[in-house]
């Protein structure tokens, strides 16, 4: 790393930190916590049914189909995977 830092890739409101800055730092969790709670940022919100994340080899042309149907097509994916278990209940082990 060079000694010397890019003037373009300076930032004045977030300048490079110093030794002393490193050394006077205080851990996140040595913070308060109720400036901990403000600092946190929220996310998204937990959901209330999760779903589990796997592994799975499909064909291409099946891959291809539901891409194709845009944004949330994991989701239809999904559904189509229900209805067919309701159509096949015996499946359902």
């Amino acid at each position: 790393m060079s000694k010397h830092p890019n003037p373009e890739l300076i930032d004045a409101e977030n300048p490079e930190w110093t030794e002393e800055r490193v050394r006077n730092a205080v851990p996140f969790s040595a913070l308060p916590a109720s400036l901990q709670a403000k600092l946190r940022s929220p996310g998204r919100p937990k959901a209330e049914v999760t779903k589990e994340r796997i592994t799975i080899r499909l064909s291409p042309d099946v891959l291809a189909s539901f891409r194709a149907t845009g944004d949330g097509w994991q989701t239809r994916m999904d559904a189509a995977l229900r209805d067919w278990l309701k159509q096949h209940p015996q499946a359902q082990a």
